[in-house]
């Protein structure tokens, strides 16, 4: 059976991305919404860190200066406007309130607008990418709080969404898990092993190496350390091409089981959308029959 998580996971999200028009251009999109029913999954606290900063929309395109967001922080670079006006300040407080927000909402991830100097966490322009400095501003707090980070733009591909998802569940349950002997770990890890696998697997084999060489009463900090490192590799980026081999492989798992025929290669499968419902509706079906999920451990089962 797959580790279940039974409460809604709440994520932060560029409101950008959630229907509310607040980009400096007084646009923005509702990507969320194309999650459909399944957003009511998750519950959402969505941020503007530009907006928290009062500059107001419409407002200038701004970008860094001088370095990344991480230097920002450090005082080594400024942010700018078009008109050559220095917003640091502002936007700095913005940035803060921003993450005091989704701090004080208990977030556990976040959904970011990518290419944005705020915001951004491995662009921080939509044009030319050696003009950026990644991570923004906002981006640097994030990857600092060690959140579980989606590109927004990633929402618009149902293959990439169900790669989020099932790592996010992932991630959620292993960080709050209260792992307290070495049975119970290699039981999780005897879960996990393969996502991790797929995602790297030199990092797989240390901490299957790692988890080996625990004494029988590992001390806490030990635990941590496995933890925070399986935790890495679920939230860092992957390739289509890996998601692509993960979503066939995981079909080709359940017509094993099940002993169905649906199209296994996605290059076959013109309706994406249809390819993911199907692994969908399969996971359901192995859920209720007690069948290990492979390639995602994890699944959230709302309690009635």
């Amino acid at each position: 059976m797959p580790y279940l998580i039974i409460d809604k996971i709440k994520i932060g999200v560029s409101a950008c991305n959630f229907g509310a028009r607040v980009r400096y251009n007084r646009k923005g999109a509702d990507r969320v919404g194309l999650l459909e029913r399944e957003k009511d999954a998750f519950l959402w606290t969505p941020v503007c860190p530009e907006v928290f900063a009062g500059l107001g929309v419409p407002r200038e395109p701004m970008k860094l200066v001088d370095g990344n967001g991480d230097a920002f922080w450090t005082g080594r670079a400024r942010v700018k406007n078009k008109k050559g006006l220095n917003v640091s300040a502002v936007v700095r407080d913005g940035a803060q309130a921003a993450l005091a927000c989704l701090k004080r909402a208990g977030v556990e991830a976040y959904i970011f607008m990518d290419g944005s100097p705020s915001c951004g966490v491995y662009r921080t322009t939509l044009k030319n990418a050696r003009l950026g400095k990644p991570p923004g501003v906002f981006g640097s707090l994030l990857l600092k709080e060690k959140w579980f980070l989606i590109p927004a733009l990633d929402l618009e591909s149902p293959l990439k969404w169900w790669d989020w998802r099932r790592r996010l569940h992932a991630f959620v349950y292993l960080k709050r898990a209260a792992l307290k002997t070495k049975n119970e770990f290699y039981a999780l890890w005897h879960n996990y092993k393969f996502l991790v696998q797929e995602l790297d697997r030199p990092a797989a084999d240390r901490i299957g190496r790692a988890l080996a060489k625990l004494s029988k009463r590992p001390a806490a900090a030990d635990f941590d350390r496995l933890k925070d490192d399986i935790l890495l590799v679920l939230r860092q980026p992957t390739t289509l091409g890996r998601v692509k081999n993960a979503a066939e492989k995981q079909m080709s798992y359940f017509c094993k089981h099940f002993g169905i025929c649906y199209p296994e290669k996605l290059a076959a499968e013109r309706d994406k959308a249809g390819f993911v419902k199907r692994l969908y509706d399969l996971e359901k079906r192995a859920v209720a029959e007690n069948i290990d999920l492979s390639l995602a451990p994890v699944l959230y089962r709302q309690t009635r």
